[in-house]
């Protein structure tokens, strides 16, 4: 969230009723960039990142590691050198740090390099159990003592060594924290029933782009050889599936044509099947995919699943789409256990959903009606935003800073498209708001 001195806190007012056409563009990968800056500190030479994006969590890590002697240089918005030489120490002391899940990225990165590291326990969005007892496991499973004191996970070793080590459970986190602590290791290392994401497959590729030997990576077993020492790079990451999938859905919910550019149509695939079946036209080309919707919208049933299923940060967003749909849908949330947070919001614009355990049965209504309403976590926070984009009336959302964890411009990219958005401070600028957008959808 962008600050002023005083803290200004800001929120979104919407207008909704307008169908969002145009083209926009997605940026950097937000889960790989905040590997690859941690990773990046794994050389004592400079490594540069290109296509970085500019949101708060790649900022507060950034400032983190300039906290502890990384050179952070940012010649341009979204490319960053950074040179871990000159590292004073292992010991993340920084509040901010505590408000992003990727902290613990660090953990792997200054194991790998210095065999010792303190970083805070993770923060992050609020939505369910994630806990890190595989990242422990693979930090000790190649020799290094772990444990949890004063708030912080304190990883030391004399030496590390390859293991061969299986995962309980998929975890994207806890595989490219291995990879970084292991890729400088004596010996080989293996990860069993490692995540398969587009994220984990960057990272290891910008790995092995400053001498690492990674193969496997994209697969359920992961090879790693031990090198000596790592060079610097310069590294361009990934386009953003979940933002990419956002401005898709965002094409369904408002019955739009939006040509969204800068993706990679693959790792789409599990996103754009479920846009089909609920009655979009998806094509795809080289590096976009357009997505337009002029019929109404159908049910389907949707289970999140780790990559290729269908993923978990796109599950608020298709629950608003389906609110919205004709018949019953369901929606099996199999990752995280809080990803409904959102429901209760969206039930205040109209919506008709129940949320039996794991599953929200999402009976679709006509039309969603403007509300005040607020931003639970990152994912919800835009599916919400979407919700106010097709709802009559305006609607204002609170907690914005927690969307613009993770996107980048995102009222400005919309704006774009065509929607009637604007960033607000406090009750008189929603009113002038209300009253200069009072046209009736």
């Amino acid at each position: 969230m962008k600050t002023s001195s005083k803290d200004t806190i800001y929120r979104y007012a919407v207008r909704g009723g307008n169908s969002l056409k145009g083209e926009v563009e997605v940026g950097g990968a937000k889960n790989a960039a905040l590997a690859i800056i941690a990773a990046s500190i794994l050389t004592d030479e400079t490594v540069t990142i290109e296509n970085m994006p500019d949101v708060r969590d790649t900022n507060v890590l950034l400032d983190a590691m300039a906290g502890i002697g990384v050179i952070i240089e940012r010649p341009d918005r979204h490319t960053v050198r950074i040179n871990g030489s000159m590292v004073r120490n292992v010991n993340i002391e920084y509040e901010l740090i505590r408000r992003i899940r990727a902290s613990y990225y660090l953990i792997g990165a200054l194991l790998g390099k210095y065999n010792e590291a303190e970083v805070p326990l993770p923060g992050g969005c609020n939505i369910g159990s994630r806990p890190i007892d595989q990242h422990l496991k693979g930090f000790r499973a190649i020799g290094a003592d772990v444990k949890i004191e004063r708030g912080s996970i304190i990883a030391k070793a004399e030496r590390l060594t390859g293991a061969h080590i299986y995962m309980d459970v998929v975890s994207v986190g806890a595989t490219i924290n291995i990879l970084m602590a292991s890729c400088m290791a004596d010996g080989k290392t293996i990860i069993e029933n490692a995540a398969k994401e587009p994220h984990v497959v960057d990272v290891a590729n910008f790995l092995n782009s400053m001498g690492a030997n990674i193969k496997g990576a994209g697969t359920d077993v992961i090879r790693i050889k031990g090198v000596s020492s790592l060079h610097g790079a310069t590294y361009s990451v990934i386009p953003d599936q979940i933002e990419a999938g956002t401005f898709m859905f965002a094409a369904a919910v408002t019955g739009g044509d939006i040509l969204v550019k800068n993706v990679i149509p693959k790792h789409l695939e599990s996103i754009t099947a479920k846009l089909i079946e609920v009655g979009c036209r998806v094509e795809e080309f080289d590096d976009c995919v357009r997505v337009s919707r002029t019929g109404k919208l159908r049910n389907t049933q949707i289970k999140t699943l780790p990559y290729p299923g269908f993923p978990t940060d796109m599950q608020p967003q298709a629950g608003v789409t389906l609110s919205l749909s004709e018949g019953v849908s369901t929606i099996t949330e199999s990752i995280f256990e809080n990803r409904f947070r959102y429901v209760d919001e969206i039930m205040k614009m109209g919506a008709d959903i129940k949320v039996e355990g794991n599953t929200a049965i999402i009976t679709g209504t006509e039309s969603l009606t403007g509300a005040n309403i607020t931003a639970p976590d990152l994912r919800a926070g835009a599916a919400l935003v979407l919700a106010a984009l097709a709802a009559d009336g305006v609607s204002t959302i609170d907690d914005i800073h927690l969307i613009e964890r993770g996107y980048e411009d995102f009222e400005i990219k919309l704006k774009g498209l065509g929607a009637v958005i604007e960033k607000v401070t406090d009750e008189r600028s929603v009113k002038k708001f209300r009253m200069k957008n009072a046209k009736v959808s």
